[in-house]
């Protein structure tokens, strides 16, 4: 099911979805505490935001002006249709545009293949961030 991608800024009238989303996906289904998620970053951040056709809100990414990508979240009952490498694909898309050299993100060690597959490398040692397993992971953009 195609959804819509728009890049969003946080002080839009998109901010509530945003939160909405990240608080489900990540607040409440992954445990993650509210003053780590909130971590002050989002004002200066291109978001993006996907909406289904009947014009739901379902996902949500965020990359940091440095090229760093996060904060990826689909709603539950939205994943496994290919929303979260659409938002991975627009943002890498717009790393190109911004002339970066590279992205990186912080994975989920769960979603490491997903990342492998849009052409992401893994690097360095597994880590914890709010309890859960991490990798760094990295992708050359020119």
């Amino acid at each position: 099911m195609p959804v819509d991608i728009t890049v969003v800024q946080w002080s839009s009238e998109s901010r509530p979805a945003i939160r909405s989303i990240r608080e489900r996906v990540f607040i409440l289904e992954q445990g993650v505490p509210a003053e780590l998620e909130w971590d002050g970053k989002d004002a200066t951040a291109t978001h993006l935001l996907a909406h289904a056709p009947g014009g739901e809100p379902v996902a949500t990414a965020r990359m940091l002006i440095d090229g760093h990508l996060g904060r990826v979240a689909v709603l539950p009952e939205w994943r496994r249709r290919g929303i979260g490498s659409a938002l991975v694909d627009r943002c890498i898309a717009i790393g190109r545009e911004r002339g970066l050299k590279q992205i990186w993100l912080d994975a989920q060690v769960s979603a490491i293949p997903l990342y492998e597959k849009l052409g992401f490398v893994a690097e360095g040692d597994e880590f914890l961030d709010a309890g859960i397993p991490h990798r760094r992971m990295r992708q050359q953009l020119q």
